[in-house]
């Protein structure tokens, strides 16, 4: 799942990169409003999270030219801004949360994980197809044969990815995206690493290959 995080300080946009990535998303990091809705015109993501003191253009202006343009991508606004005023000119904005500064990172985490259940229409933390689920917290799949396996953060994002468009064809630049973020060097055969990995610990028939296309995970049954 790639995550742009839009934040000018660069300690905490740091933190906040390090701990995405070992939470196993890609994570994007811009440090200007401008430099936000570049990255928005020209790439995918699952998910924004969103300064407000940003140089170029504030944070809730970033916020209404997303909204404006009618992208619905999931927002969680993170400031130290912590008047009502502010809370209210976010959520109406069209933010999906607010968080206060200073913040725990696994809060922040969590708010992320219950805003994509909210956006996906799925209560709990976990993704499934009724052949294979996901716990997004745990980090671990479990299928009728296999319960509770340990999955590395490619590997749960690869099946994350799938999860969520059950049914889908996903093609390799698509699961890509999805799991590099900028700087990350993608070997030319890695998502077919990552797909044989995950086969070998859940079973063959939890990914299928739709030849020429791409890959994808069965819808719910």
């Amino acid at each position: 799942m790639r995550i742009l995080l839009v934040e000018d300080d660069p300690m905490i946009g740091d933190a906040i990169q390090g701990a995405l990535t070992d939470a196993s998303y890609a994570a994007d990091w811009v440090k200007t409003g401008p430099g936000a809705l570049s990255a928005l015109d020209t790439q995918h993501y699952d998910m924004v999270l969103l300064d407000l003191g940003l140089p170029g253009k504030d944070g809730l202006q970033v916020l209404a030219s997303i909204r404006g343009g009618n992208n619905p991508v999931p927002l969680l606004i993170l400031t130290a801004r912590d008047s009502l005023d502010d809370r209210l000119r976010g959520l109406d904005g069209g933010a999906d949360d607010y968080l206060l500064k200073p913040f725990d990172m696994a809060e922040l985490l969590a708010r992320m994980r219950a805003v994509l259940r909210r956006k996906g229409g799925n209560a709990l933390p976990v993704l499934g197809n009724g052949v294979v689920s996901l716990d997004l917290v745990s980090k671990q799949a479990s299928t009728e044969t296999h319960s509770g396996v340990t999955l590395s953060s490619r590997e749960f994002a690869l099946l994350q990815a799938l999860l969520l468009r059950p049914g889908a064809i996903l093609s390799r630049s698509e699961l890509e995206d999805r799991l590099y973020g900028w700087g990350n060097e993608v070997e030319s055969n890695a998502i077919e690493f990552l797909i044989h990995a995950v086969r070998r610990k859940l079973g063959s028939h939890i990914i299928k290959n739709v030849r020429g296309m791409g890959w994808m995970v069965s819808k719910n049954v």
